[in-house]
């Protein structure tokens, strides 16, 4: 009966020790975190989320970029699902001082259509820190989509050259504002407050149809993000 006993208690308990959510509350909504270090901070005079990568909870290797990076790192609203509609936020990014990874960008964004155990979303980013590079290549690489998880960017940059990755008028620590529209299976990227959108993406790779809203950072990167705004179709 004592093992039974003990058994029972195990498998109770293993839910929670393989859950890293936390929840925070900013803007009046409530987020739960997922491999990322948030807070609430005083920020040029007023109330921003701050978030960074949690490199203890999923470690990075740069030999290794298809496997560690493009991965569930983020905020997601608690208990909110949406199929279509829009997402606005500023973002404002920096390399953090010292950077885990030599060629870190700054990578800040936003995830949508994120399932309940993160395991499936659509997300579009910025790299900002080659928004206004002297090379165009560069420059070329300044937004990103991809799909987790199996559409990551360096697949995509394989399989469809130019077709997920594009320029943007954006660089580091500037607040920038982004605007995602998606419906179906579009999605369209829109830069502060711009009439026509930066990227569009005609058919989106996921699955999902439906899902949650994250903040989402990837390595290197401290972001900051207010303004959060949720219109759904």
């Amino acid at each position: 009966m004592l093992k039974k006993l003990l058994l029972l208690g195990l498998v109770t308990l293993l839910p929670s020790l393989q859950s890293n959510a936390q929840t925070i509350k900013f803007e009046g909504k409530d987020f739960e975190t997922a491999n990322v270090k948030a807070s609430v901070i005083d920020f040029e005079g007023e109330k921003v989320l701050k978030l960074e990568r949690d490199l203890t909870r999923l470690p990075f290797d740069a030999d290794r970029l298809e496997s560690t990076v493009d991965e569930p790192t983020f905020v997601k609203l608690k208990d909110f699902n949406m199929e279509d509609g829009s997402i606005e936020v500023k973002v404002f990014s920096q390399i953090q001082d010292p950077s885990p990874f030599k060629f870190a960008q700054g990578f800040i964004g936003l995830a949508f259509r994120v399932t309940d155990d993160n395991a499936a979303f659509e997300s579009i980013y910025l790299r900002p820190k080659v928004g206004r590079s002297d090379n165009q290549e560069h420059r070329n690489k300044a937004v990103q989509y991809y799909s987790y998880p199996d559409y990551k960017f360096e697949r995509l940059r394989k399989e469809h050259p130019n077709r997920y990755e594009t320029s943007a008028q954006v660089a580091l620590k500037e607040w920038i504002m982004m605007r995602i529209e998606f419906e179906g299976e579009k999605a369209a990227l829109y830069i502060n407050g711009a009439k026509y959108s930066t990227m569009v993406v005609s058919k989106l790779l996921g699955s999902n149809k439906s899902g949650s809203v994250g903040l989402w950072v990837d390595i290197g990167t401290t972001g900051y993000f207010k303004d959060l705004k949720i219109t759904k179709l």
